[in-house]
């Protein structure tokens, strides 16, 4: 891979981003910032915020999408600061961790700034109003990374005690501690379908289910140090960047290594982004180089190579960039291979190995091919005695070939020696049944004694008339349950035109379903997989169709109901239900609402708060998330006492009635060290008081003033 434009920094990039303005934000270790274009990556404009980080392995600079805040710890990494890019100006900062800032992040849709410490805290700010909100699980050290989910419901934690906390921001709800890591958690990355990546420090990645919190696959070939992660647009393909330079390639839906080698360069990789407009990696280094690799790279060559038919030029330019592999041109040269062989397997049955030569010949070069040519080759010089038996009726030796050789079962004599089989079969089956035409059936099926694979549905149908005769029941009955038993336990049955029937029925029934779940008729749909169900080929599939289908349809019901609680209380638990319009507006909706409330609760103003909130009051899904607004509002009051110089007695009263809500949180502790410093008198202590807790509280413990 060929870098198709590359641009020196001269200092370590620690941060690329691509905004909302379609700008390309270039941040370097000196917090210089720059903004470049998306077509050519030509400078546009920038400044300095002259801030020099020595610390770079983790996030210690990050910019809001749209390109308005950012976030960075301060040089000596005391504490984390939030500036309005507009203005160059700080409007918030935390300075709260016992130790240094670690790492920083701001949510996708613009609503927090979250501060991870070497204590393994992480706050969180609400950006429009600069007040520490509330705090994310907490871990035992050093917190080494901050990712979100692409919608911002999500946020997750990787820290140095090999744990990632998932939180989710919707609810405000610690959800998941995912745990499998052997090392430190160094890096993670929220990917597409309820996925997210996660890399430690003996090189070592894992996929999760956030959902499940389990382990969906470790990937092999990681070898060094991964520094950074990405993907594109579409979440085909996991970029990883490492300290040794090398960007390593996988497919996310398989999971393979595609290359583990991809791109490599001299100095360790920085940053990293994906431009998606024209699906090009853009790559930052600790030398100060920006690179600009194109992952779809000799494509445009490949159209001319399947002009002249040089199918192995075309292997080669995809071992070059196994990107090609997924393009369409790949697609249409693997499906004339499979034509092709198909094709030169015909003539070879026919003894026409010149004319099968000749088709194959463009493959011919190509290594893997070619062994699979000359393997087809040395199989039919056989056919000949595979068909000469075949005609001459000796079966067993026929049907030895088709084990030896499977690929003839791909011909028509193989298809026709099946056709008389089933035949016989359904012939000897009548008799069979018959009370005393067992002998008879034994004729009919002589011929195929000796062949394995026969024998045992010989045996079972000469046995077990009564089995097949409540098969036929239970199939006149569609008593699918019955069928899928009796076939699972009697593997004969399957010989039967009847269970040809049941499955192609089964087949039909799945995509008309699909139809009707296009078309919004979901009612007919839950009818037609219920059905399904009992087909083991489709009950998993069935099972997870009819769970979203359920849940969308309980939750528009609700939405035409106009059962908030059910429609919100669902969406909390649904994630697929967010990328619906009326989840999107729900959800819009409370997030305005939620900003209206913060907005008092920084005046300390309850009354506001529970104004703002009023619709939300019975949701219990919300409750953590009211709560924690009420919690900053009461928070506001007590700071606001304690400046205003109110008596001792009162603020201590204010400070019981808050551990009592909402139990020992970093908030109340920085805010009881003011206090004793203020009121060093005051014989009050923490360890000492009731304690409540978030998960616990509840609108009902709503109070004007948190003092009374």
């Amino acid at each position: 891979m060929e870098a198709i434009k590359t641009i020196d920094i001269k200092k370590p990039i620690i941060l690329l981003k691509i905004l909302d303005n379609d700008r390309l934000l270039v941040i370097d270790n000196e917090t210089t910032i720059r903004y470049l274009g998306l077509s050519e990556y030509d400078l546009k404009s920038g400044f300095k915020v002259k801030i020099t980080h020595e610390r770079y392995k983790t996030n210690m600079v990050y910019s809001s999408n749209d390109g308005q805040f950012l976030a960075t710890a301060s040089a000596d990494c005391r504490e984390s600061r939030l500036y309005n890019l507009k203005t160059k100006k700080a409007i918030a900062k935390v300075d709260r961790h016992q130790g240094e800032v670690s790492c920083v992040g701001i949510s996708p849709n613009g609503k927090y700034m979250f501060s991870g410490g070497d204590d393994g805290k992480t706050f969180a700010v609400d950006i429009k109003t600069g007040k520490l909100i509330f705090t994310l699980p907490a871990h035992v050290d050093t917190i080494n990374d901050i990712s979100f989910s692409p919608n911002s419901n999500w946020v997750a934690t990787a820290s140095y005690d090999r744990k990632i906390s998932l939180y989710n921001i919707a609810t405000m709800t610690p959800k998941n501690k995912l745990k499998a890591h052997a090392a430190p958690v160094m890096k993670i990355l929220f990917l597409g379908h309820n996925r997210i990546a996660s890399a430690d420090k003996n090189a070592k990645v894992i996929i999760w289910d956030i959902y499940t919190g389990k382990v969906l696959e470790r990937l092999n070939g990681v070898h060094d140090d991964v520094t950074q992660m990405t993907t594109d647009k579409e979440n085909k393909f996991l970029f990883l960047g490492t300290q040794l330079g090398y960007i390593l390639l996988y497919d996310l839906n398989t999971y393979e290594l595609l290359s583990e080698k991809y791109i490599k360069l001299k100095s360790a990789i920085t940053a990293l982004a994906f431009n998606s407009q024209k699906n090009e990696l853009l790559i930052g280094t600790k030398e100060g180089n920006f690179h600009v690799y194109d992952i779809y790279e000799g494509e445009k060559e490949l159209a001319e190579l399947l002009k002249r038919k040089a199918f192995d030029e075309i292997q080669k330019a995809k071992e070059l960039n196994p990107v090609l592999a997924y393009t369409k041109i790949f697609d249409l040269v693997a499906n004339m291979w499979e034509v092709t062989l198909k094709k030169a397997r015909q003539y070879l049955q026919k003894g026409d190995k010149k004319t099968a030569l000749s088709l194959l010949e463009h493959f011919k070069h190509i290594p893997s091919k070619n062994k699979i040519i000359q393997k087809v080759l040395q199989e039919y010089e056989e056919f000949p005695k595979f068909e000469a038996f075949a005609r001459e009726g000796k079966l067993p030796l026929a049907y030895g070939f088709t084990i030896k050789y499977p690929s003839y079962k791909d011909s028509n004599i193989y298809r026709a020696l099946e056709k008389n089989w089933q035949k016989a079969f359904v012939q000897a089956e009548k008799y069979a049944l018959q009370p005393r035409g067992t002998e008879q059936a034994k004729a009919i099926l002589a011929p195929y004694r000796g062949i394995s694979e026969k024998t045992k549905l010989i045996q079972d149908l000469l046995t077990q008339g009564e089995v097949y005769k409540r098969f036929r029941v239970a199939v006149a009955q569609k008593d699918f349950k019955l069928i899928f038993e009796l076939v699972k336990q009697h593997p004969f049955l399957k010989e039967f035109p009847e269970y040809t029937t049941i499955m192609d029925y089964g087949d039909n029934l799945y995509i008309k379903s699909q139809e009707l779940i296009a078309a919004g008729d979901t009612l007919s749909a839950i009818k037609m997989l219920r059905i399904l169900q009992d087909y083991d080929d489709f009950k998993t599939e069935v099972q997870e169709l009819m769970r979203d289908i359920e849940k969308k349809q309980q939750f528009f019901n609700a939405i035409k109901n106009q059962d908030m609680v059910q429609a919100y209380n669902l969406l909390a638990v649904t994630e697929e239900l967010y990328d619906t319009k009326d989840g999107k507006r729900l959800h819009e909706e409370w997030l305005e609402d939620l900003n209206k409330a913060n907005a008092q609760a920084v005046l300390g103003n309850s009354t506001g708060v529970a104004l703002a909130l009023k619709k939300y009051m019975k949701i219990d899904s919300k409750y953590s998330a009211i709560g924690t607004v009420f919690g900053l509002c009461y928070m506001t009051q007590l700071e606001n006492a304690i400046k205003e110089k109110l008596d001792q007695a009162t603020i201590e009263n204010g400070i019981k009635n808050y551990m009592l809500s909402f139990g020992l949180q970093d908030q109340i502790e920085n805010l009881y060290h003011i206090f004793k410093k203020r009121y060093p008198e005051s014989k009050l202590s923490l360890d000492n008081l009731t304690q409540g807790s978030l998960a616990m509280w509840r609108p009902k413990m709503i109070v004007n003033s948190i003092l009374d």
